[in-house]
């Protein structure tokens, strides 16, 4: 018996019905002709900024629609349905755009930003975005994914971070088998240097690519490139972002806080501004109280869940996700828990970064191999060797439930590595070929365009409609009073939110509420 069935023997069914899961999507607002929404956030989805399951990512544009805590997949998808459902009547003839990478995109400097009224709180969110479109660019932050967040009983911080490490090593596998972003538009990438090759009119693309959104076009930065983050323990996590979110950073003194006509830049000079601004495939996270940092939160009470942060929209899924993924997920992120799991080194660090670029850039190609510590090891091979490890998790959990459903997500695993042309990436191409003559624009529009048709042909009772108008109502109530109860000046609120005391190295009083911004 292997040390993880003798780790799996130990664990009682009990347990195992104790996984929660939640979902976020982000998904941009597109226009009948595949361009960027310019309309403010819908007003019958209340406030974006205390509605509990519709806000706004980045953009005013992008909805983000989140899902509470669920014990099975079936009903956490079943909530994310019912948001799209109720978001969709809020659109008029506008569409949710059903790719990763955006739609035609205007101007960078014409993109909106997230509005979030007029209170300290809300005002931090939207400078916080204008720090963002300083140091990266609008455009890479339309981008959208999914992220999904897990969590197991009984489960301490130590091994939460040691189900981040093995997580990262084994990170490639997900980008290969739920990647769905080989092509983008070609107003994504102007005046930008890449290495994407020109397909079809606007349709730029990498014939081997799986996920550009994890790739050299997305979520990165040469600034956060130089950010060596341990996942060894939390207080070594802690210290490597404490010293990114509080010692200045040249390039970013240089924007400074303000312009000179008294507009805010940024809310702080430091390489991360505050701590969701740093890239990650995972992270840990903890409910945070309200008005405490994410940071402090994790310090004082330890890690609760972590956070996937790598999954592509499903272009082909009008919910963009499927339950046989979050199943797969769920093995996944238990043999990662179970599994040992040596400490990372630098060495490590830098060479999962290269084949996260790899394998978003040329996963599907034939042969490719990567870096697995001293050796190379054909991509294939090694998700071969992870999904055989893989079936006694999913045997018991499907004991567990009293089903085969786990067992059969893997089976679809080993299918997309056996025939990788049915892998999501590959199916994007192939459609965009046969149907919308190699455009991207074309093949996402019309993908959308069924999406929404697909959930208001679907039955949404009047009480449904009922319930997500009154939560609409009550959020505007609620952002209401926030304003309100407003007092202090919002550059003491600034100055007392970025302040290094707030991250959790002392006992400080807390600042009025500041949700994760």
């Amino acid at each position: 018996m292997s040390d993880l069935q003798a780790r799996l023997a130990t664990i009682p069914p009990e347990r195992l019905k104790g996984i929660r899961r939640g979902l976020e999507k982000e998904s941009l607002r597109a226009t009948p002709e595949g361009g960027l929404a310019m309309t403010p956030h819908p007003l019958a989805l209340g406030s974006a900024l205390t509605h509990p399951h519709i806000t706004t990512d980045y953009s005013e544009a992008q909805l983000e629609l989140i899902t509470g805590v669920h014990a099975t997949p079936e009903t956490c998808l079943e909530e994310l349905l019912q948001v799209h459902q109720f978001a969709y009547r809020a659109l008029a003839d506008e569409m949710l755009w059903v790719s990763s990478m955006p739609c035609n995109l205007p101007a960078d400097e014409n993109i909106p930003i997230g509005r979030y009224g007029s209170s300290n709180v809300g005002r931090a969110k939207s400078v916080y975005r204008m720090g963002l479109a300083h140091r990266y660019g609008r455009r890479m932050q339309t981008i959208s994914g999914i992220h999904y967040n897990w969590s197991m009983p009984d489960v301490s911080s130590e091994q939460y971070f040691g189900l981040i490490r093995n997580f990262r090593r084994h990170a490639f596998l997900l980008l290969y088998l739920f990647g769905a972003s080989p092509a983008v538009c070609s107003s994504f990438v102007a005046g930008r240097q890449h290495e994407l090759q020109p397909l079809a009119g606007a349709t730029m693309y990498m014939p081997y690519g799986t996920s550009l959104r994890m790739g050299r076009l997305g979520y990165q930065s040469e600034a956060q490139g130089s950010l060596a983050v341990s996942y060894n323990g939390l207080d070594g996590y802690a210290a490597s972002l404490q010293e990114a979110l509080t010692k200045a950073y040249p390039a970013y003194e240089s924007v400074g806080i303000m312009n000179p006509g008294g507009e805010y830049n940024q809310l702080a000079t430091s390489l991360l501004q505050i701590e969701n601004e740093f890239y990650g495939t995972i992270r840990p996270k903890r409910v945070i109280r309200p008005g405490e940092r994410p940071l402090h939160a994790l310090r004082e009470r330890g890690v609760e869940y972590v956070e996937v942060r790598l999954l592509d929209l499903n272009p082909f899924v009008p919910i963009g996700i499927t339950a046989q993924n979050v199943r797969f997920l769920d093995v996944f992120l238990l043999h990662c828990l179970l599994s040992d799991s040596a400490p990372d080194t630098p060495q490590e660090i830098a060479a999962l970064g290269r084949n996260q670029h790899k394998t978003a850039a040329f996963g599907r190609q034939p042969g490719l191999v990567l870096e697995r510590g001293q050796n190379e090891v054909e991509l294939t091979q090694w998700g071969f060797q992870l999904l055989q490890a893989f079936a006694p998790i999913a045997a018991l959990l499907d004991a567990t439930h009293r089903s085969t459903d786990y067992s059969d997500a893997l089976r679809a695993a080993q299918a997309l590595l056996n025939e990788p042309d049915l892998l999501p990436s590959a199916r994007v191409l192939a459609v965009m070929e046969q149907t919308f003559d190699n455009s991207f624009i074309g093949l996402t529009t019309a993908q959308s365009r069924q999406a929404k048709a697909k959930l208001l042909a679907l039955p949404f009772s009047a009480s449904q409609q009922a319930k997500f108008g009154a939560l609409s109502e009550q959020s505007v109530r609620d952002q209401r009073a926030i304003e309100a109860a407003d007092t202090m000046p919002f550059e003491a609120y600034r100055q007392q939110y970025v302040s290094p005391e707030r991250l959790g190295l002392s006992k400080v009083a807390l600042a009025p509420a500041l949700a994760a911004v």
